[in-house]
């Protein structure tokens, strides 16, 4: 199991074709270690039936002893609330740091109608020191450190507070809390933004999306009802100043050259997605692949492009750097490059709003289709394509001609300004409709249904 989940990381792909049984088998099996469901997100072929079908496993024996607990702890719940009361949100994660969770939705939180919603955080992560942390503390009516509480501890502060709607960014991400949602300290319970896919079975009656990660006939492959946004489910600021680019020698880039880009984790890339990168690296001349630095996976990917007929010297690796920075060195990519069927996320509304095209191609499942939802939400669809050789066609397209790169890149700098993507007050006014029908329908007695 462990090599299962270290060699996507790495980038060691020689038992890749393997995967798919193995994880399938895993799925039936009724003893035996269970696959984390973040894991399956990455996997190519299995589907977002198969993935529901992990978080359920996955959470089985959790909720098992969760709702002994729940008897015991006997939350309560009020019935109604006053109209002259706000209604209170809690917002779960260990992310309320310099993360990009936080960088995503920190602007929607202060553009938030303050007459209308009270907003508690619940905070299981560390306080890094950050200037984020400290914004984050002025955006929350209030700001609650759990870090040291147990599950129950914390559920019952929960509760206690008289939060409404529990809202849950992190799912099945690295360093979950889920044993909390488990125990249902608040009357409706919403999955959203932190994690692309289903949570199983009784951990949150809504799931926040759009029309297009979450497509019409795709609702059987979440346990919860999916309460739908009208352009991105994914927030983004519009206020971050991107900083003039550094030169291309400072980023360790070729003075030279067109420059494709992706910056998704390591895990994300696989041999199929590869093989088109290289076919580009050798169609287009003094090229070279910028991928974000995998010390345990960066000699595995130079083998992999020799082994393709491409110099592993023209994939340059990027360091970390803080976000502002990061930022302004993406001006320097020409073209940012999408994997799949686990794609951009943050990446790509990152790309996007430092002014560079990306193209996606879409699969049947929430973490393929985010990249999609955001150009669409900005007014570039034509950068989504259906299949493998599109892919490579489009991108071969740009990468030559550059006067229609140069109208991409106008027309994404024209709308950046105008799309819904990075329009934060309307994507505000969005998400809290959602909440108040969410209450609206739980005080009236009906239980959670698709919005």
């Amino acid at each position: 199991m462990r090599s299962f989940i270290r060699s996507r990381g790495m980038c060691d792909w020689y038992d890749f074709d393997r995967r798919a049984s193995f994880a399938r088998a895993r799925l039936i099996e009724v003893e035996g270690d269970r696959l984390p469901p973040f894991v399956l997100l990455a996997e190519p072929g299995l589907s977002a039936l198969e993935q529901r079908a992990c978080s359920e496993a996955w959470m089985r024996d959790r909720l098992s002893i969760a709702v002994t607990t729940r008897v015991r702890l006997a939350f309560h719940f009020a019935p109604w609330v006053d109209s002259r009361r706000r209604i209170r949100i809690g917002y779960l994660s260990s992310d309320f740091q310099e993360h990009a969770t936080a960088l995503l939705l920190v602007e929607s939180l202060e553009a938030r109608d303050t007459a209308r919603f009270e907003l508690h955080a619940y905070s299981y992560g560390v306080d890094d020191g950050k200037g984020m942390r400290a914004r984050l503390r002025r955006a929350f009516d209030r700001f609650n450190d759990i870090r040291h509480l147990t599950d129950e501890e914390a559920a019952k502060a929960i509760n206690d507070d008289g939060i409404d709607i529990l809202v849950d960014l992190k799912g099945f991400t690295e360093g979950t809390r889920t044993s909390i949602l488990a125990l249902r300290p608040a009357p409706i319970q919403v999955n959203y933004l932190g994690y692309p896919g289903t949570l199983g079975s009784e951990l949150c009656d809504y799931i926040i999306t759009d029309a297009f990660c979450t497509p019409e006939g795709s609702a059987d492959a979440y346990s919860e009802r999916l309460a739908v946004l009208p352009h991105s489910y994914q927030p983004h600021g519009c206020r971050e100043v991107v900083a003039p680019a550094p030169r291309r020698t400072e980023a360790g880039l070729p003075a030279e050259g067109f420059v494709f880009c992706c910056f998704n984790q390591a895990y994300k890339i696989t041999p199929e997605v590869f093989d088109i990168w290289c076919r580009l690296l050798n169609c287009v001349p003094g090229s070279v692949l910028w991928l974000l630095a995998a010390r345990g996976a960066e000699g595995n990917l130079r083998s992999e492009a020799w082994k393709r007929g491409v110099d592993g010297s023209r994939l340059i690796f990027a360091k970390d750097l803080p976000h502002s920075e990061h930022l302004a060195r993406l001006q320097l990519a020409d073209l940012v490059l999408d994997t799949a069927p686990y794609g951009a996320h943050t990446t790509a509304s990152d790309a996007l709003w430092a002014g560079v095209p990306i193209i996606t191609r879409p699969g049947p499942t929430f973490p393929s289709r985010v990249a999609g939802s955001l150009l669409r939400a900005i007014g570039l669809s034509e950068l989504i394509v259906m299949d493998q050789d599109d892919y490579f066609e489009r991108a071969a397209e740009l990468a030559t001609d550059s006067e229609r790169l140069g109208e991409l890149r106008r027309k994404l700098a024209q709308n950046r300004s105008s799309a819904p993507l990075f329009d934060v007050d309307a994507y505000t006014l969005a998400l809290e409709a959602l909440y108040e029908k969410m209450w609206q329908r739980h005080s009236a007695g009906f239980p959670p249904a698709a919005i």
